[in-house]
């Protein structure tokens, strides 16, 4: 459902006044669409003294997104530092359970809280959206009880609404495909481990070499990947022996004994269908 001109304004203009009632912040910056809109936004609410983007550095974070989170806050003038998190080195995260990313969203605020406050800075903001609240994020439960607010969240702000209004500020991300940490290819139960999270980069990496895709995952299934493919290129794929050769030599390449394709194509929190009866 596509909004009027009229109701985007309206939350354009209720963000404003969030964020010029939060003072002062700091950003968990991670150079993807919503966090990008949301630094623009406290930009032109508070200006460039009272904001800190702060990009958290791990073995999880895709190293294409650091580059463009270097890049877009170079051009926006935006205040910019990146700390080192800590998650891989916790048991409880490295062990992959289903509320895996509340353990690293609570190393990540605890960390962005504390910075704050030495600092000066009144309030951690992330970039978590409305449509977040219809997935299952346990690293929002994190962000609530270590007092981190969500901006665009609270006015209502969808995907599609922060593209729209992205694309109108300019912002060179505004149809940048969605790109989670890479741990979110690892089901629940396998081990997360800094070996698995390059395997994943280096075979997404290669795989946007070889061809033009639409959004697509590979999913680490210990010794077999599983690849997440649009409709569109799920059909290209299938018609093209010699694609699928060239793919499965790259996955095979990255560390994989074997490839497959999931049939389903890809979906947005593909992993987490494991979860419906919680």
């Amino acid at each position: 459902m596509h909004s009027s001109e009229t109701d985007l304004e309206k939350k354009e203009s209720a963000l404003r006044d969030l964020l010029r009632d939060c003072g002062s912040v700091v950003i968990g910056y991670s150079g993807g669409v919503d966090s990008v809109y949301l630094a623009k936004s406290a930009l032109d609410a508070l200006g460039s003294e009272r904001v800190l983007a702060v990009t958290g550095r791990s073995p999880s974070y895709p190293d294409v997104q650091y580059r463009t989170a270097l890049e877009v806050a170079g051009d926006l003038g935006l205040p910019h530092i990146e700390i080192h998190t800590g998650e891989t080195g916790d048991p409880n995260y490295t062990a992959n359970p289903f509320n895996r990313c509340y353990f690293c969203k609570t190393d990540l605020y605890s960390r962005l809280v504390a910075l704050a406050r030495a600092r000066g800075f009144a309030t951690v903001l992330d970039g978590s959206n409305a449509d977040d609240l219809d997935d299952y994020r346990p690293g929002l439960a994190a962000a609530r009880e270590l007092g981190v607010r969500s901006p665009l969240q609270e006015a209502d702000l969808t995907k599609e609404e922060i593209r729209s209004l992205s694309r109108r500020a300019g912002l060179p991300t505004w149809d940048m495909p969605a790109s989670p940490c890479l741990a979110s290819r690892i089901p629940y139960g396998i081990e997360v481990t800094p070996h698995r999270l390059h395997q994943i980069e280096v075979a997404e990496a290669r795989l946007r070499e070889l061809a033009s895709w639409g959004p697509f995952r590979v999913r680490h299934h210990g010794e077999w990947a599983r690849l997440e493919l649009c409709p569109d290129d799920l059909r290209r794929f299938s018609d093209n022996p010699q694609l699928r050769s060239r793919v499965t030599r790259v996955l095979k390449e990255s560390g994989f004994a074997r490839a497959c394709v999931d049939l389903e194509g890809y979906r947005r929190g593909a992993l987490n269908e494991a979860l419906a009866p919680r």
